[in-house]
């Protein structure tokens, strides 16, 4: 090789080590640009949808995939509680960074002006039962007259009574008809139905369970059906519409409209708002796969929280609206839940002003282009008819990304 061309050669090589250089910058940036963080989760396995939705995003790491698709290496603390109020007191106390909750502690943070943001549902149109012993004369809702009645004070059991007791009997308030309500702070308690209580309302897993372990006997749940144990007005035994379930601004729902929804700080839909979009991909992933999972098996990867066999864990599966649906993001209809019942909060004296339309719009605002980002990423299941189908058993509406055309509700 002559000396000009190996310069020439040389030159070349130099140029093409350059060149790989620097395309292999990019992928260096991007390793260096990655971001390491943390985050707390509350959940409550023993309540509904939630506990085999966030199961399933636990044992397939798949918040931790999902962030890292957006640059994340993210350590994830789950934690579980019994009921709202620890993870409430945890969240306020700036402990955890997302929880979940149902309609009452979220409206009364919001009257409170707490710096709260409304995630997406984190399940709902959960049965609540109206329970009582074995043989009890307690027969339909009229019957609780003068009783005992345990509820989760502060809670969507009590509010869920409320409303039965409001289209049934003509007024929310139970010191009307001298029922006396003890708190049930746990569902275990409920269930048990201690000395003193004479009837409870209780969820639907924990009910199932103690039906089958000790006889405990539903009179009416909270979507307006009879359970085995009523006998009144509308029939005998389970399964009778109670006429006034349909006078409910929550129906086709029930008396009730059972919502929870996951919240966070704002720091996951500010500073760290990928991982706030990372956890919405991931749940709406672990609901698709769960989606081709049969419900008794579904039930059973939460059977050491829910402790039912196959076939009654299925129920509580067949219950939840976010299996329903299919889908998780909140709707117009969803928020509706959270303002009607602060207006029933009122009534009740639980907060001086009901929220206004306003606030709580401004309550999804935060988490809004997260949602569409993790729709859109997510393959848009709904397609955009399915927020607003007519047919649907679940009121629903324009999603969160559309808040700015929801109307307040009537």
């Amino acid at each position: 090789m002559t000396r000009s061309t190996q310069s020439i050669f040389t030159r070349r090589m130099f140029l093409a080590g350059a060149a790989a250089g620097a395309l292999a910058m990019p992928a260096i940036v991007q390793a260096q640009d990655r971001k390491t963080a943390k985050v707390s989760i509350g959940r409550q396995p023993y309540a509904a949808g939630n506990s085999p939705l966030t199961q399933r995003m636990i044992n397939e790491k798949m918040l931790e995939k999902a962030a890292s698709e957006l640059g994340y290496d993210l350590t994830v603390d789950w934690r579980d509680y019994p009921s709202a109020l620890p993870m409430v007191e945890a969240f306020v106390s700036g402990d955890l960074d997302i929880g979940m909750w149902g309609n009452t502690p979220i409206v009364r943070l919001l009257s409170q002006a707490q710096p709260i943001n409304i995630l997406t549902v984190g399940e709902g149109h959960m049965r609540m039962v109206l329970a009582t012993r074995k043989g009890s004369p307690i027969r339909n809702i009229g019957d609780l007259k003068g009783k005992t009645v345990g509820a989760l004070v502060g809670g969507d059991p009590y509010n869920a009574l409320s409303q039965m007791l409001l289209q049934e009997l003509g007024d929310a308030d139970p010191r009307a008809f001298d029922i006396n309500i003890v708190n049930t702070p746990t569902q275990a308690v409920a269930a048990s139905l201690p000395e003193g209580m004479d009837a409870s309302v209780v969820i639907y897993p924990a009910f199932l369970k103690a039906n089958a372990e000790t006889g405990l006997t539903g009179i009416m749940n909270s979507f307006g059906y009879t359970e085995a144990g009523y006998s009144g007005p509308a029939g005998e035994g389970e399964g009778h519409l109670l006429p006034g379930v349909k006078k409910s601004k929550f129906y086709p729902d029930g008396y009730y409209l059972h919502r929870s929804f996951w919240i966070c700080s704002d720091r996951i839909v500010g500073d760290d708002s990928p991982i706030g979009q990372a956890f919405l991909v991931a749940a709406q992933r672990a609901l698709a796969e769960l989606q081709k999972v049969d419900p008794k098996n579904i039930s059973q990867s939460v059977n050491k929280y829910w402790g039912l066999d196959p076939a009654l864990g299925a129920k509580v599966v067949g219950d939840e609206v976010l299996f329903q649906r299919g889908w998780i993001w909140p709707t117009e209809g969803d928020a509706a839940a959270v303002s009607q019942i602060s207006q029933f909060m009122v009534a009740g004296k639980m907060i001086p002003e009901a929220l206004s339309w306003d606030q709580v719009k401004a309550a999804f605002g935060k988490a809004a282009p997260l949602l569409q980002k993790a729709y859109e990423g997510t393959g848009k299941v709904p397609d955009e008819s399915g927020f607003t189908d007519k047919s649907a058993k679940d009121l629903r509406g324009l999603p969160a990304w559309q808040l700015d055309q929801w109307k307040a509700p009537s």
